[in-house]
């Protein structure tokens, strides 16, 4: 492999040579799908295509915490996507979100199925379609969705960018690190700073900025993403840390977390959910048992 510091780029780009890294099979320039494959349906009003991610989990949660708060209308298939597989560039997938990215919800309450994609414009359409965890007065509304669309616009310099280059990128680039490190640490201080201020990030009440933030920013405090607490220094971040600690307590954060989830312990996989039993009943560890 070349020395990056001697790199000067062509032209013009050409797709000629694998990426390299850990998603190298999947990462193309182009969109659309690859192969045909029907989804499947369930019995439930909503149909969720996801994989346990970080912004998987939101939906799982919001979901969770809708059928915690007996909004029934909340029930719902979760079907597993494997996108180290490809499975998100079947033709059914595509369908439901374009743009090929987990997670995809299909809302079949309706005469005519709508589709929704992007985990932020899902936790937006949940809260407004059964009125909860999105309050309805101006102002915290207004504060509410200014931080979950600070969570949309900042993950993926965390994801994307941090977390590319410290993982899962093939070869480890100082600069590429050190650039995304300082970002992420002066995302955490900005959400340090709301949370000494306030009980939770839109305000005194737990809603979809929480649900949209904690997967990334509150599993980066808990040391529990990239396995890149020390290296950024968490605990120089007290008041997200104790936010974090808090909202994993809740229940429909610990079930919402197991849902479509293919790593961890056996006992957190819950690899598809189509009943609240499912939970008891179907973790991949009793699974395996049966098999």
């Amino acid at each position: 492999m070349s020395d990056e510091n001697s790199y000067t780029p062509p032209k013009v780009w050409a797709w000629n040579k694998a990426s390299g890294g850990r998603f190298a099979s999947i990462n193309r320039p182009i969109a659309g799908p690859t192969h045909e494959r029907v989804l499947p349906r369930g019995k439930h009003p909503l149909q969720l295509y996801s994989l346990g991610t970080s912004n998987g989990v939101k939906v799982t949660v919001i979901l969770e915490e809708l059928l915690a708060l007996g909004h029934r209308g909340a029930e719902y298939d979760a079907w597993l996507i494997r996108i180290s597989d490809g499975d998100q560039f079947g033709s059914g997938f595509v369908e439901v979100n374009p743009n090929s990215k987990i997670p995809a919800l299909l809302d079949c309450s309706t005469a005519e199925p709508i589709r929704v994609f992007e985990s932020g414009a899902i936790l937006m359409y949940l809260a407004e379609k059964f009125g909860a965890l999105l309050p309805s007065a101006p102002r915290q509304r207004a504060e509410c969705l200014s931080w979950l669309f600070w969570q949309m616009g900042s993950a993926p310099f965390l994801g994307g960018g941090f977390g590319h280059f410290y993982v899962y990128a093939p070869t480890k680039i100082e600069y590429a690190i050190d650039r995304f490190a300082m970002e992420v640490k002066r995302q955490m201080d900005v959400l340090n700073r709301r949370l000494a201020e306030s009980p939770y990030v839109g305000g005194d009440n737990y809603t979809i900025a929480d649900i949209a933030i904690w997967p990334w920013y509150g599993n980066l405090a808990r040391g529990q993403l990239y396995e890149a607490g020390e290296f950024l220094r968490v605990s120089d971040y007290p008041h997200v840390i104790a936010w974090a600690d808090k909202i994993a307590q809740r229940p429909a954060i610990q079930r919402g977390r197991m849902v479509n989830r293919v790593t961890g312990p056996l006992a957190t996989q819950l690899h598809e959910r189509h009943e609240a039993s499912d939970f008891d009943t179907r973790t991949q560890d009793k699974l395996q048992v049966k098999d």
